[in-house]
């Protein structure tokens, strides 16, 4: 199978606590639909676990949206913008534009859904930790972080495979979102690129307990 991080089944659910695999195709290749899905099934479970082993409660997001454009669900009153996905505090629930996500997962490969649903689930675990950021850049760069642990855990457990070239896939989806300068002070800035890799290559090497 040529795509990054295809999914294997063994370990799935005594490692990660789902209760399904995804459907294959003849050539068992994963559907756009299936990597989604199995992303944030496993992310979750992921993330419920490193709470249980706090002895902290988990609080599953309320919703997991799909829209086009500008139609879909509003945040504190705001209209979902194009070509993103965020997590909406407000309501704790993650939303993606289907038509970006799956062109990114066409273009450059399904490590960019491996990228994207773990980094706003780390958004939602920071909401449930309360945590706090003077700036919005170190908020976007430790879900990066918290993105990295999850998906190196995941690998670890046997729920995901890594092959060859994944590496460069995903620094490639990195920087490709990444901001053209070094504003910190921007108020929407996410991290250079450079930025952005290291604090994914951190939570990827040493777990999320590093971010």
């Amino acid at each position: 199978m040529k795509r990054a991080l295809a999914l294997v089944l063994v370990f799935v659910l005594t490692a990660c606590g789902v209760t399904g695999a995804p459907s294959r195709d003849a050539q068992g290749a994963d559907t756009f639909e299936d990597d989604v899905r199995t992303a944030r099934q496993l992310t979750e479970s992921f993330w419920k676990q490193q709470f249980q082993a706090l002895g902290r409660p988990y609080r599953p997001i309320t919703a997991f949206v799909p829209y086009s454009g500008r139609s879909g669900p509003r945040c504190a009153g705001e209209p979902p913008v194009p070509n993103n996905a965020f997590y909406c505090p407000a309501g704790h629930f993650i939303a993606y534009d289907r038509d970006w996500m799956e062109g990114l997962w066409n273009q450059m490969g399904d490590g960019s859904v491996y990228l994207i649903i773990p980094h706003e689930f780390g958004h939602a675990v920071q909401a449930q930790l309360q945590a706090d950021f003077a700036l919005n850049v170190q908020a976007e760069l430790q879900a990066d972080c918290y993105a990295g642990g999850t998906l190196s855990a995941l690998i670890k457990a046997g729920a995901l495979r890594a092959e060859p070239g994944d590496e460069e896939e995903l620094f490639l989806n990195l920087a490709a979102a990444g901001d053209p300068t070094d504003d910190w002070l921007n108020p929407a800035a996410h991290g250079t690129a450079e930025q952005r890799q290291q604090a994914f290559a951190t939570g990827y090497n040493r777990g999320v307990g590093a971010c």
